[in-house]
């Protein structure tokens, strides 16, 4: 299939891995951070209901930017054509147009580490500012991979976090660490397309974290402090919340 300015001959972004299935509420796509974990995530996933769409880097902070870079910028475009939606006006007003929409279910797949955060906070910031009905209506998931995998002989463990993981050490090493082998996941690059489905993909076993906007006014003031230009604000909120900051090594 012939490609055209990152588009295959089907007008869908040449990195897309679309799914056989064309049951929109049936459909799932995973916008991957990073071309080596979308590899690895088109390997595991399902292919008859689920598209891989791997996102270079880190997407622009549409915050920041003026609003004709945000349309011009690659992996925006790649998520609007991926998806099936548009921006339209209405009246002087922009309109999203969902009536094409090819997945129900959208779900941001990023490292388990602080950089990942970052990019899905990127990645959630635009869907709040451009696509906030994709927000409403429940579509907009974030996938929750996990930080460790502990090993003793035949048996094994995956956790989500620090205290999954001691839990996992007393259970396999009766508490002590020299006892068990424990992998530290850096990325999702460095899990195997079967482990990466069994964690994180596989719709029986995945943890999911829908996103929800329960308060419109609240979130854009989040948005806007931790996004925008205006520094004190932001400050004043990372003084105020380092005490609940975790050292990431």
């Amino acid at each position: 299939m012939q490609r055209k300015n990152g588009l295959t001959g089907s007008g869908l972004p040449g990195k897309l891995a679309d799914c056989s299935d064309n049951d929109p509420e049936a459909c799932e796509l995973y916008l991957v951070e990073g071309d080596s974990a979308g590899g690895t995530a088109k390997q595991g996933r399902n292919r008859r209901f689920q598209a891989i769409l791997p996102l270079r880097g880190k997407i622009l902070n549409v915050e920041k930017a003026m609003e004709h870079k945000i349309y011009d910028n690659e992996e925006i475009k790649n998520m609007f054509t991926a998806m099936g939606v548009s921006i339209g006006t209405v009246g002087d007003d922009k309109a999203l147009n969902v009536e094409k929409l090819r997945y129900h279910k959208i779900i941001i797949m990023t490292d388990a580490d602080v950089d990942g955060s970052h990019i899905t906070t990127l990645i959630l910031t635009f869907f709040f500012r451009y696509m906030k009905e994709l927000i409403e209506t429940g579509k907009i998931y974030i996938a929750a991979p996990p930080l460790y995998l502990v090993k003793k002989g035949k048996e094994q463990i995956y956790c989500w976090d620090d205290e999954d993981r001691k839990a996992a050490v007393q259970q396999l090493g009766g508490g002590k660490d020299d006892s068990v082998n424990i992998q530290r996941y850096k990325g999702l690059g460095e899990m195997n397309a079967e482990q990466l489905w069994e964690t994180t993909m596989n719709p029986d076993t995945r943890t999911l974290w829908q996103v929800t906007i329960e308060s419109a006014a609240e979130a854009d003031h989040i948005f806007s402090m931790l996004m925008g230009d205006d520094v004190p604000p932001r400050r004043d909120f990372i003084e105020k919340h380092a005490k609940y900051a975790k050292l990431d090594i």
